[in-house]
């Protein structure tokens, strides 16, 4: 099979080798030099979105943002989107963390060209995508996600299929995204418990999680709070980005939020403090680590 992957950070490039594996890929991504190490591997290397995507049977995204997705998809002013230049009837699968909103307007368009449209964002982080470990959620009509499906397979340990309308998928990821966080607050609060009493932190996470939870992300969550990796698997401002759309997803469908309103502000007061590109896990608890300790 032909396909186009458009987006290569950390996940992309960790995704493309799976998809590789038999099929060819021809891969975009706006700073080329990022494409290098699969080239060396076979992989081809378009220069421009449209050039990768104009004879692929399947085209996979994986984008910062709703405005990225929308710009390379739906073209902006005087520049027209690559859906024009995808097959008829070719999807796009859009592994983007992206708002409900966003994920219904690109929907729309692409029922308006005739180019089905699945949401298909994952859970894990790059060196899970790399174990091909990922789970998948995702949303569409019944004939894509039967041609999709097998490709969704390879990097993924496990799938969910949510709706058949697309916006579901995100909306979904964008949920799960606000349960990591309530995790990541609810340690917080832990730890500094702990720590305020004289018990060391990660004694606290061994008991809790082995005697309580029994999670392989609370601790795997809780290992990269006390111990910062120098290179985060996801930052503060993804995560302060996905608090958001959870709130304006939430907002538009009245769901009251009092917890994630006050995740959001924690976040946004990282990224005051310059803490944007420290881990999102370990970021929220060095902030708070702060505050409790200029209280004393």
């Amino acid at each position: 099979m032909r396909i186009a992957f458009l987006g290569l950070g950390k996940m992309g490039l960790a995704i493309v080798p799976h998809l590789a594996q038999g099929h060819t890929v021809t891969v975009w991504n706006r700073t080329p030099k990022a494409a290098k190490s699969l080239a060396e591997t076979g992989v081809k290397v378009a220069a421009t979105p449209t050039e990768a995507v104009e004879d692929a049977e399947v085209v996979f995204s994986i984008l910062l943002n709703d405005e990225a997705v929308e710009e390379i998809f739906l073209g902006s002013t005087g520049k027209p989107g690559v859906i024009s230049a995808m097959q008829p009837g070719t999807p796009h699968v859009c592994l983007s963390t992206i708002s409900v909103a966003s994920s219904r307007r690109i929907a729309n368009a692409h029922s308006d060209a005739g180019k089905p449209f699945v949401g298909a964002p994952v859970f894990g982080r790059p060196h899970v995508a790399a174990q091909a470990r990922l789970w998948s959620a995702i949303a569409g009509d019944e004939a894509s996600l039967s041609k999709v499906q097998p490709l969704i397979e390879r990097y993924s340990r496990g799938i969910t299929v949510v709706s058949s309308q697309p916006w579901a998928a995100h909306a979904m990821k964008i949920g799960g995204n606000f349960m990591i966080t309530a995790m990541i607050a609810s340690l917080t609060e832990g730890f500094l418990f702990a720590e305020s009493l004289g018990i060391d932190p990660a004694v606290y996470l061994q008991v809790v999680n082995q005697g309580l939870f029994q999670s392989p992300f609370y601790e795997l969550y809780g290992k990269l709070m006390l111990d910062q990796p120098a290179t985060p698997g996801g930052t503060v401002s993804l995560g302060e980005k996905d608090a958001r759309l959870f709130l304006e997803a939430a907002h538009e469908s009245h769901a009251p939020t009092p917890l994630a309103e006050l995740f959001h502000q924690h976040l946004l007061r990282a990224m005051e403090e310059g803490m944007q590109n420290e881990d999102w896990a370990g970021g929220y608890y060095h902030l708070a680590r702060q505050f409790a300790q200029h209280s004393r």
